[in-house]
Formats: structure tokens, sequence, C-alpha cells
């Protein structure tokens, strides 16, 4: 018999969130307040469907999990095959990076005086359960990826809006960029709303 998933864990993360930025516009508190409510949600690995943790041979995985009907906030899950990274880009918006399975680095990015793109300290390691912050004004432009060569890592990220939809930027080295718009890997939502199952069970 498998154990059912504790989609609770993420219901109980949406409510806290969306409540918080119903009282909250500082965004160092919103950063704050939002890295303790994804560090307890990341401290659990049994709420993440399947479905939204299959990596991809060829290509890292943004599966929305959820996003806010005014579009204050999204929530995705992050899928790195062995090896897989993204490029220098940037978000616009705060971000908070709560590492789930597996490991990732995060290399943030500074414009040089001659208008060059460089990096800025060393790397960050996330590990399970470790949570870092991205936003505008505190730093915005990083490259991620998969601390593994031989197993798959998922990290669980929050956006200050429906991050899919957000016109961004990938960076070359020179400091130019390339707009872009994400999108989602998935074209449909986890089903967190049915708790017919749930209270059977209870």
């Amino acid at each position: 018999m498998t154990t059912p998933l504790r989609l609770d864990r993420l219901r109980d993360f949406i409510d806290a969130l969306a409540e918080l930025l119903e009282n909250q516009t500082d965004e160092a508190l919103i950063l704050e307040h939002g890295s303790a409510l994804l560090r307890q949600l990341v401290s659990h690995d049994d709420w993440l469907p399947e479905a939204f943790a299959q990596p991809d041979p060829q290509h890292y995985q943004q599966y929305l999990l959820h996003a806010d009907s005014r579009q204050r906030f999204s929530i995705v899950s992050f899928v790195w095959g062995p090896g897989q990274s993204t490029p220098v880009h940037d978000h616009r918006v705060w971000g908070l990076i709560g590492m789930l399975r597996g490991a990732e680095y995060s290399q943030g990015f500074a414009f040089a005086g001659d208008g060059s793109l460089l990096p800025q300290g060393e790397a960050v390691r996330l590990e399970p359960g470790q949570v870092e912050a991205v936003s505008p004004r505190i730093g915005d432009i990083h490259q991620v990826s998969n601390a593994h060569a031989d197993r798959v890592s998922i990290s669980i990220h929050v956006y200050g809006a429906n991050i899919g939809a957000v016109r961004r930027a990938v960076f070359h080295a020179d400091g130019s960029e390339k707009p872009f718009i994400s999108g989602y890997s998935n074209p449909y939502l986890p089903n967190l709303w049915d708790l017919s199952k749930e209270n059977l069970a209870s």
C-alpha cells in the first residue's frame, strides 16, 4: 500500500503565503517570512506529485504547481536531470528557491564597469531544506545547475508574479541580453483541492 501524498502541506503553504502577501508589502519582510514558510515546506519530501517531479533527458523542467488568481505569486517545481543547468538569467520580481531533493548550485552574476557580466562571489550550494532569495533589489542575475552529475535534483521556486508569463532575459558574457518568457513544462495543474479521499482517510 502506497503512502498518500501530503498535499495538505502545499495547501497550507499556499494559504500562509497568500495571507503574508495580504498583510505585507515590504519586500524584505516578504522574503524573510516567505523563506521561513518555504523552508518548512521543503523540509518534508512527501507532498510533490510524481508527475511534477519527472526529468527530461535534454532540458530542465519547470512545472507550475500553483498560480495565485491575482498573479501575486506562483509556485514551481524545477526538476534538474543529471548535470543540467540554466543559462545566466534574471527574474524581474522577487523569488525564493527551496531545495527539496538532491542539490544545486546558484552562481550570482553582476555587471562590471565595461558592461560585461562576471560571476559574483562563490556559487551557493543548496541542500535539502535550505532556501535562497533573489530579487532586483538584492541580486537578480544568476545561473542554476544540478550539483549532481548522476542523479535528479528538485527545487521548489516561489515568485512574486506568474513567472511563466514575465518577460525576462538571458545574458551573454558581454552583458547583452536576449528577452524570453519561460512558460511552463506542464499543460495541467495538480489537483490540490479534492479533499474527499483525504477526509475519508482521517
